[in-house]
């Protein structure tokens, strides 16, 4: 056979026109995506080797996901510590300029995070809607980064020669449930106000709506954000709760929705390592309580430092 026949073959079947062109695009089967996890900065498929297909509306696979294990756990809370040092001692201005980047890149992959939500069921207009706003609620926690200090930190009046200051600070490693009512927006919502206060988190995405979770570490990946400050898993809630906040290195757990035994596991394991739990109390993240400035103060703790006042050249008082 020539080699022009030859050329001429493929292009046929390539179109479609060949002999079994059509049947062949009619019986191929799509080849799906693997969502892996994201820890450091990296996207390692999942130590344990296995995986899940979440379904569509119309009950088909649409894409293999990492099942992670405890294993994930353990290093993605390596990677967090190890980023917690760095992320918390950058300025507020630079966190929010990080923050403001990161929002940039999703207004550009909007198209994708929409074409996903809709995979999992929203409608078209749900899905833009979403996006948009969980667009925007990134770039208001992002405004937040160099302002809550200012709103929420004091001057506190003393019955002594000292000035007496509260401040904030970050609390440090940030274990993250996610629920199942959002696959974007709850996310979003979830982790903006963590990092903005200077934390690092181990988040677990939504079981039944993984792939904008996954979409979302793919735009963390190429902005500015240092690799340890957002570690995400997939997997199974009842699989990876326990160990998110059963590890000793974990300072403080955020779940969304749990369920009433969840709740009692998650006091029961948190009170054995001292671990602050919450469990936001917003009903619909689409509302203005889903923004508050108020869910950056859950993962910061309050430093008071106490500074005497001079006196002349005697200086002020002792402590």
């Amino acid at each position: 056979m020539s080699k022009t026949l030859s050329r001429s073959i493929i292009k046929a079947d390539l179109n479609g026109h060949g002999t079994n062109g059509a049947a062949k695009n009619a019986d191929r089967l799509p080849v799906m995506k693997t969502y892996k996890i994201y820890i450091g900065g990296k996207f390692p498929r999942t130590e344990s080797g296995r995986y899940y297909q979440p379904t569509g509306t119309d009950g088909k696979p649409l894409a293999n996901v990492c099942r992670g294990s405890r294993k994930d756990v353990r290093d993605a809370v390596v990677a967090a510590r190890g980023a917690v040092g760095g992320w918390a001692s950058r300025s507020a201005f630079n966190r929010g300029q990080i923050l403001y980047r990161i929002g940039e890149m999703l207004e550009g992959r909007s198209a994708q995070f929409v074409h996903e939500l809709v995979l999992h069921g929203a409608t078209q207009k749900q899905a833009e809607a979403e996006v948009a706003l969980a667009i925007d609620r990134w770039i208001h926690y992002a405004g937040w980064c160099d302002k809550y200090q200012a709103l929420f930190s004091s001057v506190n009046p003393v019955n002594t020669s000292h000035f007496n200051f509260s401040v904030l600070e970050p609390t440090g490693v940030v274990g993250i449930m996610s629920g199942g009512s959002n696959g974007l927006l709850e996310l979003v919502s979830l982790i903006a106000p963590v990092i903005a206060g200077g934390n690092t988190c181990v988040v677990v995405a939504s079981e039944k709506h993984p792939l904008p979770a996954v979409t979302f570490t793919e735009v963390l990946a190429t902005s500015d954000l240092p690799g340890g400050v957002v570690n995400l898993l997939t997997g199974f809630r009842s699989e990876l709760l326990k160990p998110l906040v059963s590890h000793m290195d974990i300072n403080a757990v955020v779940c969304a929705q749990p369920t009433k035994e969840e709740r009692q596991m998650l006091d029961t394991e948190a009170a054995a390592n001292m671990k602050r739990v919450v469990v936001p109390k917003v009903k619909d993240w689409s509302t203005t309580e889903g923004q508050s400035p108020y869910l950056i103060l859950d993962t910061q703790e309050v430093k008071t430092t106490w500074h005497p006042i001079e006196r002349g050249q005697g200086g002020g008082g002792g402590y």
